[in-house]
């Protein structure tokens, strides 16, 4: 396989690896307040989050690029800080895709942490156990399979991110050009071969994931889906 194949894949892989970290970090809290609030914020909130799985990837990316862009308000901020302009650029990437893939990580979190109940939260809490100490000893062993169905969820969908990473990205080599947009690249050119052996790649990648999903996690699996 052509050296530039594995640029494109390494800069997936890394692309995917670092957007699926952050999502675990920020989606966490996200996910434990929508699971616990009952703040009329709840709505409007999950419909925001949700809103990638029904937006077309342009428009996401479209909006993206106007607000990191020069007269953006993120892209002025960015700027005044020294640190440029994030589109067409990796760091540019991981944002949009952290964007993209958000509903991917927080929904599978959130409906593992309202599977667990309240039952074992009062018995922690019965046992003078703080917050923070409830939810490291009790909630987060409890919701291991939804972090599990999030993290795989979140890793692939990044992997097989198209329209954000085009429009935010561009299509630059090693430094925004992802396996998505190697193949639109070898499709373009009719160069049908070289996109055979990436798009054939990116089938069996995706159907391992969800094999490994429905065999090793099948609970967690069952409860995950959009919108539920």
């Amino acid at each position: 396989m052509p050296g530039v194949y594995w640029d494109a894949i390494a800069l997936t892989l890394k692309l995917a690896g670092l957007t699926t970290l952050l999502l675990l970090l920020l989606g966490t809290p996200l996910a434990w307040w929508l699971a616990r609030t009952r703040s009329w914020l709840k709505g409007p909130v999950g419909a925001l989050v949700a809103l990638p799985i029904v937006l077309p990837p342009t428009v996401i990316g479209f909006y993206l690029l106007v607000v990191m862009g020069p007269q953006g308000p993120v892209g002025q901020i960015t700027q005044s800080l020294g640190l440029g302009l994030l589109p067409f650029t990796f760091a540019g990437l991981v944002v949009g895709s952290v964007f993209y893939s958000l509903p991917f990580v927080v929904q599978p979190l959130q409906n593992a942490f309202e599977a667990i109940g309240e039952r074992p939260l009062e018995a922690a809490a019965t046992l003078r156990a703080s917050p923070m100490d409830i939810f490291f000893s009790v909630v987060l062993p409890l919701a291991r399979p939804g972090y599990l169905t999030a993290t795989v969820m979140g890793f692939a969908h990044t992997v097989g991110e198209f329209g954000v990473v085009l429009m935010i990205g561009g299509n630059i080599p090693d430094k925004t050009r992802v396996v998505s947009v190697q193949i639109y690249d070898h499709v373009e050119a009719l160069e049908y071969t070289q996109a055979h052996w990436l798009a054939a790649g990116m089938v069996l990648f995706s159907f391992a994931v969800l094999l490994a999903l429905y065999v090793f996690n099948p609970t967690g699996r069952r409860k995950w889906g959009p919108g539920r």
